[in-house]
């Protein structure tokens, strides 16, 4: 998997997801994230920009973005006061997946990429206006395209994760989805969640 946090992936979804979840990488260390005081250069004021293109602008503006160093490990490029963390696009993957996500939704992509439980009773949202990348609906870790693993294309969505059973059960849960309505991503897992276009 990428070196990347969706999708999450986080999310996985986390996140879908992503930043789909698949745009997270299984080894991001969040743990390891790292405040800079220093005025942003201007790569990390394009990454800041793209960052927010993930969630609105209210919630942009106020949100934590974080970026990757080349070692796996986590910055904050500009602090947040509304409890959201924004990621920028992965070049690595197909096409845009800019994240943002909200506490709960982070600790739900944490246990997704240390292949942990997600926590009971945490309900987390994750934005992805920008687009998503490319992904399976059924495996969450998996990587590339394979003859079995229902590889499917998203666009611009919002997910839901860590909600009851009972809640995805109200939603298709198609290995092969219509992903121009909600539906769940990764049914059967315990990281499923739910994914919403936005039109």
């Amino acid at each position: 998997m990428s070196k990347y946090v969706s999708a999450i992936g986080l999310i996985a979804g986390v996140l879908a997801v992503a930043f789909s979840p698949t745009a997270i990488a299984a080894d991001m260390k969040m743990h390891d994230m790292d405040a800079s005081a220093a005025a942003p250069t201007a790569a990390d004021k394009k990454l800041i920009k793209s960052a927010m293109q993930a969630a609105p602008k209210k919630v942009s503006e106020g949100a934590t973005i974080v970026a990757m160093n080349a070692d796996g490990t986590m910055r904050t490029l500009r602090e947040g006061t509304n409890g959201f963390t924004c990621m920028p696009d992965n070049p690595a993957t197909p096409g845009p997946d800019p994240m943002c996500m909200d506490k709960a939704a982070m600790q739900w992509a944490m246990a997704w990429i240390g292949h942990k439980a997600p926590a009971a009773g945490m309900i987390g949202f994750m934005y992805m206006l920008a687009g998503g990348t490319d992904a399976s609906n059924t495996d969450p870790y998996a990587t590339k395209p394979s003859a079995n693993n229902h590889w499917i294309k998203t666009g611009p969505h919002v997910m839901i994760v860590g909600a009851d059973a009972s809640f995805y059960d109200m939603y298709p849960k198609s290995a092969n989805p219509d992903t121009s309505v909600p539906y769940v991503m990764w049914p059967g897992t315990p990281y499923m969640h739910l994914m919403i276009p936005i039109r």
